[in-house]
């Protein structure tokens, strides 16, 4: 452990890294790498491109994400992002340990991996592999509860007592941000839809981030857009690159309902407050009540306006309102690396740190 440690919290959409101690991560990037052919030698092998960040305005289609659905897809692509964010804090601080969130679904050969780029690529002292779902349990500030993680790739339940997971009540759902950013495209621009359009994509995540929300009652809210004339609401539009406005339909500002009512949108399985709810009722009775008391959601999608309540609502019905709280902290959408950075100085954790010299004695390959 070390007064200072560098959080990294990779997830499928965007990279969240600082230094704990602080109220939010000091460098948040988006999972994105592009790769644009050598001028000296192009070509599409890997051995004749090179890997740059972010999107290349003048070569749009090169771009892609190295971890989708929680898991790495492009190894490659994650060093380079992890050797950028320890690169720019070894400038800027000094070395540090380096706490690494992980994604449950990630096995024991990503894990070697990620040991392998940190201390045989990097160089990193110590490293401490952190559960992703756990960190957000922490930085609610709660030991006993109900995680409810919605981000880019994954939806995920999971309830905690006294800081261990209850594995009975797991719950990983096959929707999350990314299939509500598809539902966008595909109805915004029907056929000629395409993700490496740069307006497309600025269109997308500009109605997902202002025009969005989740409505208390669907069919209210379907009646209520049914009767406004057409051009009442004004925020109910955007712009086509060439100044035309576009009116969204009611279920494209209602996208968010995904989460809430699948079925209406062809995805399968439960809705998120059906998987709470499940997830509760598959621990032990005497525990229940003090779980359904403490759901904390976090995540990029349970920012939408009207998330939390009605997520209260729908789990209050099932365990009487008296039993059912909603722990929504304004910071949630960084809720895992704030977790982080509070395990940074637990000495309850000094064990499951591992070192350089232990990487090289026991783990190496």
């Amino acid at each position: 452990m070390s007064a200072r440690t560098i959080i990294i919290d990779h997830g499928s959409a965007f990279l969240k890294a600082g230094l704990s101690g602080g109220n939010e991560p000091q460098l948040v990037l988006p999972s994105v790498v592009n790769y644009v052919p050598c001028r000296e030698n192009p070509g599409p092998s890997c051995a004749r491109r090179r890997v740059s960040l972010g999107i290349d305005i003048c070569r749009p289609d090169t771009f892609s994400y190295p971890v989708q659905r929680g898991r790495v897809i492009n190894w490659e692509g994650v060093e380079h992002i992890w050797s950028f964010i320890l690169e720019k804090h070894r400038l800027e601080h000094g070395d540090f340990p380096v706490i690494v969130t992980e994604s449950p679904l990630k096995g024991p050969a990503d894990r070697q991996k990620t040991l392998e780029i940190m201390f045989e690529l990097l160089d990193v002292p110590s490293v401490l592999l952190a559960d992703q779902r756990e960190m957000s349990l922490y930085s609610s500030g709660l030991l006993t509860g109900v995680v409810v993680d919605s981000g880019c790739g994954l939806t995920r339940v999971q309830p905690f007592h006294l800081g261990r997971p209850l594995w009975p009540g797991e719950k990983t759902l096959e929707f999350a941000g990314q299939d509500l950013s598809a539902y966008l495209f595909k109805s915004l621009f029907k056929e000629d839809y395409s993700r490496h359009n740069l307006f497309q994509l600025d269109t997308v995540a500009s109605t997902q981030m202002y025009k969005c929300y989740v409505p208390q009652n669907l069919g209210e809210e379907l009646d209520f857009y049914q009767s406004l004339p057409d051009g009442a609401d004004r925020s109910n539009s955007y712009q086509l690159p060439d100044g035309t406005p576009v009116e969204l339909t009611a279920m494209q500002r209602l996208a968010p309902e995904m989460f809430f009512s699948p079925q209406v949108f062809n995805l399968q399985g439960p809705s998120l407050p059906q998987a709470v709810v499940e997830s509760i009722e598959a621990c032990e009775p005497s525990l229940r009540p003090l779980l359904a008391a403490h759901v904390a959601p976090c995540g990029g999608n349970t920012l939408y306006p009207g998330f939390t309540t009605r997520l209260y609502q729908l789990v209050a019905s099932h365990f009487s309102p008296t039993r059912a709280s909603v722990f929504a902290g304004s910071n949630r959408h960084f809720s895992v690396w704030l977790g982080a950075s509070v395990v940074a100085h637990l000495s309850t954790y000094k064990s499951e740190w591992v070192t350089k010299a232990e990487f090289n004695e026991r783990l190496r390959l």
